[in-house]
């Protein structure tokens, strides 16, 4: 395959991805497209995608191309293959010639319709913060070799490093939106129940409880109802709410 060796300036385009991208999947669309330029060689273009799954959010794939997008979903929709085999284990899976592959039949079968002939997957160690995988397509047989694939690895070594530091970013951006949202639902709710007070002439408690009983017998949100109290008494079709971040 004759992929290059160690390129120095790939820390320093990583550095570059981690502040110019908007989130995980910008900077993994990116980082796709890196790994496709810095991996391929003389006469043998890879197609690079990236796999990302985290606890209790939906699954990111980024590829470098069509190519590698198709196959990234034909995995997906087989359930099994190199790069799945790569994500489960932890361990670097190297498939060398598609046209004698024994495991995951299906999908290497599809894969080879595509003009695959090797395929390589490396994991992202992502110290516990998510789970990752480098997938690696050539449509050459025994397309990388054990060079090859200590340059890929060590690559992988680098992006991992980058994309902590992407979702340690992202987390802490979305626990900041979270905030905001329960911090603001907090304020219409409160405002209805002031509302309610007055009207009715009742404690807190007592209000709360009248939005509650209302919120349960229509299968409407709390924050939703409190809402429609609000919006009738102040006539305004949009309740504005502040945070201060």
């Amino acid at each position: 395959m004759g992929i290059e060796g160690h390129v120095p300036d790939t820390d320093t385009r990583l550095q570059e991805l981690v502040l110019d991208s908007r989130d995980v999947r910008d900077f993994l669309a990116e980082l796709a497209v890196l790994a496709a330029a810095r991996l391929s060689g003389p006469g043998n273009t890879i197609h690079s995608g990236v796999t990302v799954l985290r606890r209790k959010r939906p699954e990111v794939v980024a590829c470098s191309d069509a190519v590698a997008a198709t196959l990234d979903e034909l995995q997906n929709s087989f359930g099994d293959g190199p790069c799945l085999t790569a994500l489960r284990t932890g361990t670097t899976i190297l498939a060398a010639d598609l046209s004698t592959e024994q495991r995951w039949t299906p999908y290497v079968r599809a894969a080879a319709g595509q003009g695959v002939s090797s395929i390589l997957a490396v994991p992202l160690d992502l110290a516990g913060e998510a789970e990752a995988v480098l997938n690696l397509y050539s449509d050459r047989v025994d397309g990388f070799s054990g060079e090859d694939i200590t340059t890929v690895e060590a690559f992988a070594g680098q992006a991992a490093s980058s994309l902590r530091l992407v979702l340690r970013i992202t987390h802490l951006r979305e626990t900041r939106n979270d905030l905001a949202a329960a911090m603001q639902s907090r304020t219409v709710i409160d405002m209805a129940v002031g509302a309610i007070m007055a009207e009715n002439r009742c404690s807190s408690d007592e209000a709360f409880a009248i939005l509650t009983r209302a919120s349960n017998a229509r299968n409407v949100k709390l924050r939703e109802v409190a809402a429609a109290v609000v919006t009738s008494i102040a006539g305004q079709q949009q309740v504005p709410t502040y945070f201060d971040e």
